[in-house]
This record gives C-alpha cells, sequence and structure tokens, in this order.
C-alpha cells in the first residue's frame, strides 16, 4: 500500500466515529498525478445525492506532461461504494448531522483508493481540550520511559 497524501487536519477538526475504503473514479492524467504526490485533502467532503457519493473540493494538481488531457484540478469526483455503504453513510449524514472527510489517499493493488471518515465536528474548546490530553499523554510516556532506562541493567 502506498499513501499519496493525508488529511491531518480532519483529525484535529472532527471527532472520527468510522472508517469506509471507496474506490475513486479518475482520469489517466490524475491517476499519474497522484502517483507524483500531486493531491491535497484539506477541504474535502464527500456528499451524496441521487444514490451516488461524490468527493468535492479535493485538489488533484494538473499532470506536467497531460497537454491538453488535464481535467480541473478541483472537479466533483465520484466514488466507488456498494449500495448498501451509500444508505448507511446517506442515513448518519441525512439523521445524525454527520460529515463524511476524505482521510487519506493511497494506492492498493494498482488501483487509487481513498479512506473515509464519517466524523462528528469538534468544538474549539474541544480541540484545545485533544491537544492538553495528547500533550499530557507524550510526557507520562517520555517520563516512564526515563523512568524505566534508569532501572534497567
Amino acid at each position: 500500500m502506498h499513501v499519496v497524501a493525508t488529511n491531518r487536519k480532519a483529525r484535529h477538526n472532527f471527532e472520527i466515529l468510522d472508517t469506509i475504503e471507496a474506490g475513486l473514479v479518475l482520469t489517466g492524467t490524475e491517476v499519474k498525478s497522484l502517483r507524483n504526490g500531486g493531491c491535497s485533502l484539506t477541504d474535502g467532503y464527500a456528499v451524496i445525492r441521487n444514490g451516488q457519493a461524490t468527493l468535492r473540493n479535493v485538489h488533484i494538481a494538473a499532470y506536467k506532461q497531460g497537454s491538453i488531457h488535464n481535467v480541473d484540478p478541483v472537479r466533483d469526483r465520484s466514488l466507488l461504494l456498494h449500495r448498501s455503504e451509500i444508505l448507511k453513510l446517506a442515513g448518519e449524514i441525512n439523521e445524525r448531522g454527520l460529515t463524511v472527510v476524505p482521510l487519506r489517499v493511497y494506492f492498493k493493488g494498482g488501483r487509487a483508493k481513498l479512506e473515509l471518515g464519517v466524523a462528528k465536528g469538534r468544538k474549539t474548546y474541544d480541540k484545545r481540550r485533544k491537544l492538553r490530553e495528547d500533550d499530557e499523554k507524550r510526557r507520562t510516556d517520555e517520563a516512564t520511559k526515563r523512568y524505566s532506562r534508569g532501572f534497567s541493567a
């Protein structure tokens, strides 16, 4: 598995409740651009319309040697999901008020895949609390590591 891009802001801005793997419908030059690492997921999200899952606001850079075959870098892209997964996502979006954000793009068996996260937005005070908890956990882990290192012979 070759990871192309990750959305690190998503785990900070959202609480990820569930993850789903989806295929991406891409053109040839978009695939070549992805293999070169030209992708940004920061503002992306997925919507369900007419029983079709669509990825929006994801920037895949134009392929340098693509010339006339390049497409709009921020165009809507179809997602390949089973009908049951689409219905499940649609229910969670409509009923529970959740959102679907892209977490990472990667190649698996030569095919471009997208990991989607079903997420609930965090408030500013939740973000600060999470950062504080992570910092405390890191400090205690370092302290226990340092403490155990002193007593090992």
